[in-house]
């Protein structure tokens, strides 16, 4: 008997279902997973899949808690450039110990299958965010920046790159935290990177260095930073256009749009944090990580004192004076 995750009904599963095999919920059509367990942990329920494998939501069987389970591609075992992907996802993630970036309890192999343990993460993304609200409100997307920005400044002090910084790699937990996640393109930082023949990037976020083959530190994941956050604030990728070739190009040659001339409700200080982090010229981006976040707090503390001196659309009740009522 397995529990829909959908409507939570309990529903009985044949018993010549394989794991991890799925079928629709008697009662809402949710699809349910039929249990796989390995070692001590049980496989309860896909969160998310991609081309290297599937993430399922599991139980510890002996801690008695839920964690993630990411189940590597059978097939790949074989490629060795995947391979050693997943190795430095697992390797990287578990040398750093930050709130924001995902935590690996473990890493093994499993029926000829590589799989991690990580914390669980399931409420959603900013991508989800941008698909379901169209964008996220001012004051939740500077607080995401601050998050990541404070979680690439810990993986920078241990001389990593993060490399490819997007909404679908922030998600969020149960508390609402964001969590930096995928690893796999990760890099030492130590002197740029310059010999890859192939340049791996997401075309919406990937900062201009890297399209000239120019090198690429800190500063190109500081200009996916704020092309992620650009792309949540105003529901618009940076750049927009008919290919990927001329969305590729405009990083290097299209001005930016400030956010604000985008969507005039966005303020002025978070319009310029997000416009000088994407800066075409690294030089001329924040000097650090700490120069952004400071930057980012600034513009989040102008915004609430905005919002708090915002006059409320509605009548003040007779015998109110002054400024009326407030938002809050």
């Amino acid at each position: 008997m397995v529990t829909c995750g959908g409507c939570g009904t309990k529903n009985f599963i044949k018993s010549d279902l394989a794991p991890l095999e799925t079928v629709a919920c008697s009662r809402c059509s949710h699809p349910i997973m039929m249990p796989l367990r390995m070692g001590q942990f049980e496989l309860r329920a896909p969160i998310a899949s991609g081309g290297m494998g599937t993430v399922y939501r599991a139980l510890d069987l002996m801690l008695e808690r839920e964690v993630a389970v990411k189940l590597m591609k059978k097939e790949l075992i074989e490629d060795e450039e995947a391979v050693e992907s997943f190795y430095r996802e697992a390797r990287t993630c578990g040398g750093l110990n930050h709130t924001n970036i995902i935590h690996i309890y473990t890493f093994n192999k499993w029926d000829d299958q590589l799989y991690m343990v990580m914390e669980l993460a399931d409420r959603g993304s900013v991508e989800g965010r941008i698909e379901k609200e169209g964008r996220m409100p001012e004051l939740d997307v500077l607080d995401v920046g601050i998050s990541v920005a404070s979680a690439l400044s810990a993986a920078l002090r241990k001389d990593f790159l993060h490399r490819d910084i997007k909404p679908g790699n922030i998600l969020f937990n149960a508390d609402g935290e964001p969590k930096l996640v995928d690893f796999g393109l990760a890099r030492p930082s130590e002197s740029g990177i310059t010999e890859e023949s192939v340049m791996w990037a997401t075309p919406y976020y990937v900062a201009p260095e890297k399209v000239m083959r120019e090198g690429e530190d800190f500063l190109s994941d500081m200009y996916s930073l704020a092309g992620t956050l650009y792309h949540a604030l105003t529901g618009h990728v940076p750049f927009e256009a008919e290919t990927i070739e001329e969305i590729i190009n405009a990083h290097v040659y299209t001005p930016l749009t400030p956010p604000n001339q985008v969507l005039p409700e966005v303020t002025q200080s978070t319009s310029d944090v997000l416009v000088q982090a994407m800066a075409k010229d690294p030089s001329y981006r924040f000097a650090s990580y700490d120069d952004l976040i400071m930057s980012l707090t600034a513009a989040r503390s102008r915004l609430l004192v905005e919002q708090y001196n915002r006059p409320s659309e509605e009548t003040p009740p007779s015998g109110k004076g002054g400024r009326g009522w407030w938002r809050r």
